[in-house]
């Protein structure tokens, strides 16, 4: 598609006239009489001062502060007057707390200024990552092309990221590359849609939708509600006291409703994130951004139509489940975990992958969170893979749903050498919902009337609501006392003196 210039792509993303400019005039770094005719030539072709242009605009009435770079000017060349405008604007950004919006469309470095000019970048990224630090959110959308220490610093910091379809993404230009090598660069690799596929790139969109996408994550990511709690009083629902392979069974239905079904019923907002940000994903982990209501959280989600026998969860989704973690502390929005998985899965590639660190790294991360957490168990809940995502404030469980250390099958296997005893494993253990909430691992038994698959949009209802109330209370409650009272609850469990 054609480039369309800075000015161009500000007037289609902004509300109209809403732009305000922050930059003061370029001082220029000159080295000698050649960079100089190179800069004016550049000023006089765009009509611009330098590469970048930064200030303060709304989009969908929403003020953000604006990055953006000008191609035309120099490639979009970061030196060192770029780099003090970039420098300069994010950190008013964060002292004035208003969110960042960066359009990059780069070259990298400008190799007129030198090493000067490449260590503009560290410094960029220290601004960057002050500004996360504050807890406000940073947006990135690369266009084409972005590549070189731009997409190495300032390019691959997003909260979100989003691309342009079809755009040249990568760390090594082309040209420098057969320049070194004397070879093409393998072709289809440094595209968005190719990093979209490794999970490096949340969403890809043209220009013209760029704006909606940006209204409703900042929607999610500062809209917090604040004040008084609603009146609410969970209904008294009785629990029918069922055997635990109903349960088990129930909850292994190809039409029980998982996280998507919940999601697209319940909801309020969703925008999909992807992968983990470092070169994988797993289509068994759902990650977004939610609204419940007014309630909005990051959820990360156990896809049950993602996962199979041959393609359960792996570390990748366990990295990618950790991503979501660092995103809700970094926005200091609720954390929800909706857990449904048969059991993590069992590899050579997933032991040499890491899979039993990745598990440990979740379990301590969620423990150590600072914001809100819920935990949903919706479905089944085995071994590692679902225990990764347990330690919660809050702990739900839909009527049908379980948690066990295997499947029972499992369970059957190392106590009795078969699977034939798996129905009574599975009582003795004590994994239904009921025995969960009796043994204080679980606070809130959501029912299915009498089975989830029949009644797909009630039940979804129920958890939505209930979602919505438990994280308002959360939210009300001081976070020190309630990082405590995680720790006490999980310490409490299957203690001989009944005390944390």
């Amino acid at each position: 598609m054609p480039r369309l210039s800075a000015v161009d792509l500000l007037n289609l993303v902004i509300d109209n006239g809403s732009f305000d400019s922050w930059d003061t005039p370029a001082v220029e770094y000159v080295v000698d009489e050649e960079y100089a005719s190179a800069l004016a030539a550049a000023r006089g072709k765009t009509g611009l001062d330098e590469s970048v242009i930064t200030g303060l605009a709304s989009v969908r009435g929403r003020k953000v502060v604006i990055l953006l770079c000008e191609f035309s000017f120099l490639a979009g060349s970061i030196g060192c007057a770029a780099g003090e405008r970039l420098v300069t604007a994010v950190r008013r950004a964060t002292a004035e707390r208003l969110p960042l919006l960066a359009l990059p469309v780069s070259g990298g470095t400008r190799m007129q200024e030198g090493t000067v000019a490449f260590l503009q970048m560290v410094r960029i990224t220290a601004a960057i990552t002050a500004h996360k630090a504050a807890h406000l959110p940073y947006i990135v959308y690369l266009r084409n092309p972005t590549t070189g220490g731009v997409f190495a610093s300032w390019g691959s910091l997003g909260h979100m990221t989003i691309a342009e379809p079809g755009a040249l993404v990568g760390f090594l230009g082309p040209r420098v590359y057969e320049a070194l090598f004397d070879a093409q660069f393998p072709a289809g690799v440094q595209t968005s849609e190719n990093l979209q596929a490794h999970g490096l790139i949340d969403a890809i969109r043209p220009p013209d939708q760029l704006g909606e996408i940006v209204d409703r994550a900042l929607r999610i990511m500062t809209d917090i509600p604040s004040g008084a709690i609603r009146s609410f009083e969970a209904p008294r629902w009785t629990i029918e006291d069922v055997p635990a392979w109903t349960s088990i069974v129930a909850s292994r239905r190809a039409d029980r409703p998982g996280v998507r079904e919940l999601l697209s019923k319940a909801a309020a907002d969703i925008l999909p994130l992807n992968g983990t940000g470092q070169g994988e994903s797993d289509p068994g982990l759902l990650l977004a951004l939610v609204r419940f209501g007014d309630m909005p959280c990051v959820l990360l989600g156990q896809d049950r139509c993602g996962q199979a026998t041959e393609a359960s969860l792996g570390p990748a989704a366990l990295r990618e489940a950790r991503r979501g973690m660092r995103l809700a502390q970094d926005l200091e929005l609720p954390l929800v975990t909706v857990i449904d998985t048969a059991g993590a899965v069992l590899s050579k590639e997933a032991e040499e992958g890491g899979l039993a660190g990745e598990i440990a790294s979740c379990i301590a991360a969620m423990i150590d969170l600072n914001t809100a957490t819920v935990s949903l168990l919706l479905g089944q809940g085995a071994g590692g893979g679902a225990l990764a995502l347990v330690p919660a404030d809050r702990v739900l469980a839909a009527q049908h749903a379980w948690l066990s250390p295997l499947p029972p099958e499992g369970a059957s296997a190392i106590v009795h050498r078969d699977i034939d005893h798996a129905a009574d494993m599975a009582a003795k253990q004590g994994v239904r919902s009921l025995d969960l909430l009796r043994a204080g691992i679980v606070d809130i038994v959501i029912p299915e009337l009498p089975d989830a698959a029949d009644e797909t949009q009630h039940f979804c209802d129920r958890v939505g609501t209930i979602l919505h109330h438990e994280l308002a209370e959360l939210l009300a409650q001081d976070s020190a006392k309630r990082t405590i009272a995680r720790e006490k609850r999980f310490n409490r469990i299957g203690s001989m003196n009944g005390k944390g």
